[in-house]
């Protein structure tokens, strides 16, 4: 015998390949009465008795790149894109949010904010580039924001006169006479971003630290990383009351993570200045090293700072697979630990650009800056999917699916509510039960998609 339970009514959004629906809202579920719950049968279970982590938030980074190509859209539009990424409910309430200092590989070209030889006091440092574009739209964005947005920074390469290849461009090491001089290089910007209206959440030390790449890179092994922050950069915020701001080591691959994080906080003087860990997604997935350091190291945060696709080609902006890419690795992230998850560019030109050094790729909003028009990536719907409903201070639940072909996580909200993603990336549809306590409700997951289950 099977009786509905309408006081436990659900919404639920829904994304699908095979038809229009895009974070469309779905007719209301119900739980029902069921008492022969086939155990062969598909099913998601969520129990909301077990927490994990908390939740910072989800969002994008507001880069050079983005920055000059939202200026060169109408004003119709640009206000379309701060609502549609930033207002929780028109749009997908992005509350996280990365940056850079100094230039990095999407910025029309490589600038820093002292280019004088030698200035070890940085009496020549200024952030007018940043005043043209980037910190208006990032104004903008906070502007939309209805909760307490996290930016956090990374930097890309110290100026060329403090590095040991004369160049901010393919790699080099920070010399280890300008150590103190780049660790207050750090507070500068900090303290000059704060004076235009901007607070900094968080930095990160160094983007990723383990690359030589053809735009702007530094290298540091694990130990002069540990050694920067416990004996420079630590100190420098420190001194500078900024003891607030959240510092983030490593910002490269999963493959080393564990590995990276272990050197490092194996040192109590330097983990003591730590926040956590962030990471990208270029190398493999090795989502087992994110779980690795969330049950090795409890006390500290676990972050994914950036993932984009690419090379970009115009013609495979509409390919349903980018999509899925994001939900794959958001839902593996999330579940084996990471507190948040921040995506590269947040929009880009028609070129996939502007870049200096032709590195070009994909962004879930593709801005066409001659026809002043806007094509959405699936991309961006998928991320909203997350985004849009787990909110900052959300804990993750448990939530198991008896089908390989389902991904899923769960959160229970600040308020009570419980949102639960539900990623479909095979090319069949999908019936299951979705089961809380002894309640059931019965579910249709269609091929290629992805959904959200709101109760």
């Amino acid at each position: 015998m099977r009786n509905r339970i309408p006081v436990h009514r659900m919404q639920w959004y829904l994304t699908a390949r095979y038809t229009p629906d895009r974070l469309k809202e779905q007719p209301s579920a119900f739980f029902i009465q069921k008492d022969d719950n086939d155990p062969g049968s598909a099913a998601i279970l969520i129990d909301a008795t077990k927490t994990f982590q908390t939740i910072e938030g989800f969002g994008g980074a507001f880069t050079d790149a983005a920055a000059e190509t939202f200026y060169k859209l109408s004003d119709k539009l640009q206000t379309q894109i701060i609502s549609d990424y930033f207002n929780p409910e028109r749009g997908i309430g992005y509350t996280l949010g990365r940056t850079h200092i100094n230039s990095c590989d999407f910025s029309s070209r490589s600038y820093s904010y002292d280019e004088k030889e030698g200035d070890m006091r940085l009496e020549y440092f200024s952030i007018d580039m940043d005043k043209v574009f980037r910190i208006p739209f990032i104004r903008k964005a906070l502007s939309h924001t209805k909760e307490n947005f996290k930016l956090f920074a990374s930097p890309w390469s110290p100026p060329a006169w403090m590095k040991t290849n004369n160049n901010m461009l393919h790699g080099g090491k920070l010399k280890k006479e300008y150590r103190q001089t780049w660790a207050e290089y750090y507070v500068k910007f900090v303290q000059m971003y704060q004076q235009e209206g901007i607070t900094l959440w968080g930095l990160t030390v160094q983007n990723e630290p383990a690359a030589v790449q053809t735009w702007e890179s530094c290298i540091y092994t694990a130990e002069e990383e540990r050694n920067f922050v416990r004996d420079y950069l630590g100190p420098a915020l420190k001194n500078a009351n900024l003891n607030r701001i959240k510092l983030i080591i490593w910002d490269h691959n999963r493959d080393l993570l564990f590995h990276r994080a272990k050197i490092i906080y194996d040192d109590p003087e330097t983990a003591k200045y730590i926040w956590g860990t962030g990471f990208h997604w270029y190398d493999g997935d090795h989502f087992e090293n994110v779980r690795l350091v969330y049950d090795a190291f409890p006390q500290k945060k676990l972050l994914f700072t950036e993932g984009c696709l690419l090379p970009f080609h115009r013609k495979k902006i509409t390919e349903w697979h980018c999509g899925e890419t994001y939900a794959k690795s958001i839902i593996m992230d999330l579940n084996n630990g990471a507190a948040g998850w921040c995506d590269w560019n947040l929009l880009l030109d028609e070129t996939g650009g502007p870049n200096h050094v032709s590195n070009f790729c994909f962004a879930p909003i593709i801005a066409d800056t001659v026809f002043d028009e806007l094509h959405y990536m699936n991309s961006f719907y998928y991320i909203g999917h997350f985004s849009k409903f787990i909110r900052p201070g959300a804990k993750r639940i448990i939530c198991s699916s008896t089908c390989d072909e389902l991904l899923c996580t769960a959160f229970l909200n600040p308020g009570g509510k419980i949102a639960v993603v539900i990623f479909n990336a095979s090319e069949k549809e999908i019936n299951f039960n979705f089961i809380r306590d002894s309640q059931t409700a019965e579910f249709k997951s269609p091929a290629r998609s992805i959904m959200t289950i709101i109760l």
